[in-house]
Parts: C-alpha cells; structure tokens; sequence
C-alpha cells in the first residue's frame, strides 16, 4: 500500500507538471492571435471613451506574468485622425489575466504609461480640462450613478452602482500640456504616481508629484465613492498638497457638481507668503516683504464662496482667531471678516491681505497688469492686543481694512501709542492720471522722548508732552512722489520739557555775530522749553509755515519760511525775542465782580537775534543777520 501511494503522488505530480508546460505552450499562441491583440485597444477604448491608436502592434509576453506591452499609443476623441490627442504614451505596459486571455477576452489588473503627455484645454482663467469623452465604461458608470443620487441624494443605493472591476494605472515621466497660439505650453512636468481604484463601487486614491511653475509638487487624494463624486453626491474626501511654497490638507465631505462644495477642516501654511504669492502668480504687494502664515479652521462653502469659522491664523509667528469669508464676485476674489490678535505686526498684516506695503503695486503700470487693487474685495476687522508698524510699538489696536476696485482703505481707528493716543489712515483711489493719496494722522497726549527713541531722532525733537495731527492729499506712483505733491496741514503742540541738540547760549551768541555756521557746532547741550507751536499749510510738497513758536525761560523763538519734501532743503527765518512782561494791574480801575481776565501783556518788539536757516535737514546751517539792522 505504500509503494501504491508514492506511485499515485507521482503520477499526480507528473499530471500537474505536464499541464502546466501545456498552459504555458498554450498561452502564447493563444494570446498572440489578432483577435486578442484588437481586444487590447478595444478594451482600452471602451473603457476611456477614446479612440485608441497603436503605432506598432502589441508585444505578448508569458512569464512571469502574462504581459502586453503597447509602443506608442494614442488616445484621440471619435471623429478625429488623432492628429489632435488626449493623451499619447510613449510606451504603455498593461498585466492581464491570463484565464481571460484563454477565452479570448482582455481584463487589465495594472497599467502603466511611460512619458504620458495629457493635453489639456483652458476652460476659465485657472482650469484647464480635456475634451471630455464621448462615452466609455466609466462615463456610462457615472452617468447610472447620477441617476441614482437624483432618486436620493442623501444615500445612493448601492446596487445602482457600478461594480466593475478597474486595477491599478501607474504613470512616470509625465507631462500636461496645453496649446497657445498653435504653440504647445507645458504646464506641469515630471509627473509620477499612480491611481489605485480595486473596483468601482469601492474606494480610489491618486498619488502623485510633479513640477508646477518651477516647484515639485506632492498631491495625495482620497475618495470612499469616487463614483458617486463624479455624479455628484456628496461623497467624503481627503486632500493632501505639499510643495516649499505651500501645504495644504482637507479632510471633510466634497461635492463637484454644478453647485459644487465642500464642508470639513483645512490646513494649510506658507514659509513665505511673498513666495506663495509669486508662485501661484497673484499680483499682490509682490514686492513687499511677506514672513510665514499658517491657518487651522473649519471650511464649508461652495466655488463662489468658502466660509472659515474659528479660524486659527499666525502671521509671522503671531497666532491669531477670527472668521473670514473669501468669495468671487463677477470673478473679482473677496476677502472678509474679522480678526483678533495677541500682538501682530501690522507691515506683514497690510502685505498679506492690502496693497498697502507697497505703493507701487497700486500704481497704473501694476494695475494695467491686473494689479491687486483693481481686482480684489477685501473687508476686514483687525484687534490686537500689541502691534508694531515698523519701530513702533502700539497696543489695544481696533483697525479696519477695506480694498475695492481702484480702491483701498486702511484705518487705525484706535491705538495706544508713545503713552498717548493714536488714529491713523491711509485711502488710495487709482485714477488714470495717478494713485490719489489720503493721509491722516492724529497723535494725543504722546511722550516726545517716546517718539525720538523709536524712530531714533536723538537731537532736535521735543522731548515733552503734546499733540500732533497731518491731513495730507497727494498723487504719486509711490510715496515719495506722493509726498513730493502733498497738499494739506501740519499741527503740532507740546508742552515743558527739553529739546537736545542744541546749545541755546552758544547759538545765540553766534547768531549775534556776522559769520555763518552749521547747527552742529552748537550741538553739544540741550534747550529748556516752557511750549513749542508749529502749524503749517502744505502744498506741491512744501511746507509753510503759518506758525512755529518756541518759548524758553524768558525767550521767545519764532520761524517764518519754507520747508520742501522734493529736496529735503530749508529756507527759514528765525527771530528771538524776550518774552513779554504782564502789565500791571491798575489800582484806579477795579474789576467787576466775576472778571477773571488778566491784564494784556506789554510787548517788546525788538528781538535779540535774527538769522536764516539753509542747508538741508540733515545738515541745517545758520547765517545770522547782521546786528546792526536789529533794533536796540
């Protein structure tokens, strides 16, 4: 019995062996016929929708695996010579089943496309699609599952859904391209991933990387029903981008048909705003320098408006919450909302959503090149509890942005700043003939030596008390032109203190001389000052002034003159007068009850010295006026 056993194993073995070399001398001859070969472009055809064109016949191969490899090959819409493709492979290598190719028929489990090139038409201004396929397996799947997400689009019965299997494609070396003029332009390049899709009722992913306008790009998406995505339902979804510029995710439900939206959480960040920006071409503030931004929130809305709800926003390392809107209006993209921060630095927050960083990107060469200002809404709230504007400090800031068409509108309604009180704003209106510039500025119950120590004014600047205010109007393609046709009024009034940099002995002793000097060499003390007044009209750049008194224990100083933006120069005349004495009172004329008035001053008005201010700001000079045309 034994040796009857050994033989029935060998024999079963012999068997197995011998069916095997049949089915492998079988295969080929089998998968070599015409009519398998012609399977392979129908089934290629039936499933795309395309028309397929081999330029060589294909290539069958057995082992290890059944194989079938496809030399240039093109995907062409019907009715065309293929001349104009969808998509041509250089090389397409495709695994098949090899039970189906004994009955003659095809089944793909993997395909892969080598250097593919996908041709793409522009449909908007930011999408580019292929001719859409006249029909095909997939497009008749999507067309039943449409039907049955309209019968009910909350849950899709299942067994309305196509079950084909589908497998696996894989592609490297790719290219999308579009055509520009009769002239082929490439818009990613390098593309490598592959699509997994086990059926078509089941779940799809998409992995992939490329090279977009210069930068490698990862994508990553992921669909529990991609089928009925494509139909139009509402279907979960993952979406993963990484690039240096950006990074972005998106967890949540998505729908793309007609009103198309998504509602989920979204991540996204940016090393260098400045960077994204050029990157994805935006013209906005592109010259301005823009640090990092990153935003956490929940996301829901539609393609023509997203909605971002307890947003967490840092700006330059500055964290932030607040809720924004971004919509497209008649094509014009719209930012809104409101945002609170903890400190923020107001430069980086103008850069990021206004074109206020940077005049120039307002002006008539930008905006003739779809410049931010012409074709952008933004409408936001901005708090902070701490800010900065360059060197200087502000807290309990409440600031509102507004940029419409030819448009934009900065304000700092309320801040904290110098231990007083600050308002400020700016408003620019593009006009054909230039960029029409507000300023306005008012300082309340400010500390002087605050002022000085942040903008580093370390002589000649009042270190006391005060109040200030600018009303300013002007047209300029930047801010120095802007401020080299300035109109408008300069106010300044500040009480006791001091003003370093100058000895008030020493100049006055010069001045009474008959030889010029420069301020400097009398720089070397500091001027006691009971009050400083400066009011002065502003226009085509200059400034005059209407006022410029400075009184300083018993000694009155007074300007009259010129002061130019465009050069920087000074054209001035000082006087010093002693202060006037009170009069006194007359005993013979007694006051009414209630009258509080004090008797006017006697004046004296012979002045102790008088001079010309010339030179420039940097480096004033000082000519006196002879004292012989000066009263005694």
């Amino acid at each position: 019995m034994p040796f009857i056993t050994v033989r029935r194993t060998i024999w079963a073995a012999a068997a197995a062996v011998f069916a095997a070399v049949l089915l492998a001398a079988a295969l080929p001859l089998i998968a070599s016929t015409q009519i398998v070969r012609n399977r392979i472009t129908q089934e290629m055809g039936a499933w795309s929708g395309y028309r397929v064109i081999l330029g060589q016949a294909p290539e069958i191969r057995v082992w290890p695996n059944f194989h079938a490899t496809l030399n240039d090959v093109t995907l062409a819409e019907w009715g065309t010579d293929g001349r104009s493709p969808v998509v041509r492979a250089e090389r397409v290598e495709i695994d098949l089943s090899a039970i189906e190719a004994l009955r003659g028929e095809v089944a793909f489990s993997r395909v892969r496309l080598f250097r593919p090139t996908l041709y793409v038409q522009r449909r908007t201004a930011d999408l580019y699609l292929p001719p859409a396929p006249s029909g095909g397996r997939i497009a008749r799947s999507v067309q039943l599952a449409r039907a049955a997400v309209k019968k009910n689009p909350a849950s899709p019965d299942p067994a309305a859904i196509a079950s084909d299997p589908f497998g696996t494609i894989e592609f490297s070396d790719g290219r999308i391209v579009t055509s520009v003029d009769g002239k082929e332009l490439e818009l990613i390049t390098g593309i490598a991933g592959s699509v997994s899709w086990p059926a078509l009722n089941r779940a799809a992913s998409l992995s992939a990387t490329g090279i977009w306008r210069g930068e490698n790009v990862a994508l990553n998406l992921a669909s529990d029903q991609p089928l009925v995505l494509f139909a139009g339902g509402n279907v979960p979804v993952s979406l993963g981008m990484k690039s240096a510029p950006l990074t972005i995710s998106f967890t949540g439900t998505a729908n793309v048909s007609e009103g198309a939206f998504v509602d989920g959480n979204v991540k996204f960040s940016s090393p260098s705003l400045r960077r994204m920006l050029e990157w994805s071409q935006a013209d906005v503030a592109a010259k301005a320098s823009i640090g990092s931004i990153a935003v956490s929130s929940k996301v829901s809305g539609n393609a023509r408006r997203l909605k971002f709800d307890h947003a967490e926003i840092t700006l330059d390392g500055n964290p932030g919450i607040g809720a924004l809107d971004v919509s497209i209006d008649d094509g014009i993209p719209g930012i809104s909302g409101t945002l609170a921060f903890d400190s923020i630095d107001l430069r980086s927050f103008l850069a990021a959503f206004t074109p206020f960083a940077s005049l120039e990107n307002v002006g008539a060469k930008a905006a003739s090149q779809s410049g931010f200002i012409r074709h952008t809404n933004v409408d936001l709230r901005l708090s902070a509890v701490k800010a900065t504007a360059g060197s200087v400090a502000l807290a309990n800031v409440a600031a509102t942005a507004q940029v419409k068409p030819g448009l934009a509108v900065f304000d700092v309604s309320d801040a904290s700043a110098f231990g007083g009180g600050l308002q400020a704003g700016v408003r620019i209106d593009h006009k054909p003939e230039g960029n029409h510039v507000e300023l306005r500025f008012h300082a309340t119950d400010v500390d002087g030596a605050q002022i000085a120590k942040a903008f580093g004014l370390t002589a000649l600047f009042p270190q006391a008390t005060g109040s200030a205010s600018l009303m300013l109007k002007g047209i300029g393609r930047d801010w120095e032109t802007v401020m080299d046709t300035g109109e408008g009024q300069i106010s300044a009034t500040f009480g006791a203190g001091k003003v370093p940099g100058i000895d008030f002995a020493g100049f006055l002793k010069r001045a009474k001389g008959a030889g010029f000097f420069p301020l400097s060499a009398v720089s070397k003390g500091t001027l006691a000052i009971d009050s400083l007044d400066l009011k002065a009209t502003m226009s085509d750049g200059v400034a005059a002034l209407d006022k410029a008194e400075v009184k300083s224990s018993g000694q009155i100083i007074t300007f009259t003159g010129l002061v130019p933006f465009v050069d920087r120069g000074l054209a001035l005349s000082g006087t010093i007068y002693p202060a006037p004495k009170p009069a006194s009172a007359s005993k013979d004329a007694p006051k009414a009850a209630g009258d509080t008035t004090q008797p006017a001053p006697a004046t004296d008005t012979h002045p102790t010295a008088a001079f010309f201010v010339g030179g420039s700001w940097s480096a004033p000079y000082i000519s006196p006026i002879y004292p012989s045309t000066i009263p005694e």
